[in-house]
């Protein structure tokens, strides 16, 4: 499940649009972005104060900036907050599998995931948790998650929580910090 995934010919500048859907195929979060590149730890996208995100019953214009990682391995995706954020997240990892990159033409990207429902998530009030370990547990049984995908969930959210816990990089947070130099470009 931990296979590489490459996006194909993305340039910085283009618009990737985050299509996430859950297990049961509904719809999900509909989120844009620009490519701003890549590094050791995956594709970086700037989604900027002012961006339209939606999904079945919710939408609003986002508050501030954002930068989604989608990592080269690894059954997950991670928005990263500043402290311009209004929130009170800094990072907000969502467990995800299937990652695929579709080319709708030249300069336009939709990056599609499957959302897993377990959040790892560092917030400034409440220090690094898991989130959603209901609807996980829920779901897993009314929508039939196999043994495996049961089993990758569970250590990569056991890992994602160690990483973020212990500020291991593309996670950790400063001015020197690998999200720092990604906001900055995005905001050049």
């Amino acid at each position: 499940m931990t296979e590489l995934r490459t996006p194909g010919a993305l340039q910085p500048g283009d618009l990737v649009v985050s299509r996430n859907r859950k297990w049961d195929g509904t719809a999900h979060w509909v989120v844009p972005g620009r490519y701003l590149g890549e590094d050791i730890h995956g594709w970086w996208i700037f989604q900027p104060a002012g961006e339209f995100c939606a999904r079945p019953g919710a939408a609003f214009y986002t508050a501030s900036d954002a930068l989604l990682l989608v990592p080269r391995t690894g059954e997950y995706v991670a928005t990263f907050y500043d402290d311009d954020y209004p929130g009170d997240f800094r990072i907000y990892v969502d467990l995800a599998t299937a990652h695929d990159w579709k080319t709708i033409r030249p300069g336009v990207t939709e990056f599609h995931m499957i959302d897993m429902d377990l959040d790892v998530i560092r917030s400034i009030t409440r220090g690094v948790f898991v989130d959603d370990e209901d609807e996980f547990e829920h779901r897993k049984v009314a929508w039939g998650y196999p043994a495996a995908v049961i089993d990758a969930m569970e250590a990569e959210c056991a890992a994602l929580l160690e990483a973020v816990g212990t500020m291991r990089a593309p996670f950790d947070l400063g001015n020197n910090s690998v999200s720092t130099a990604w906001f900055t470009k995005g905001r050049a």
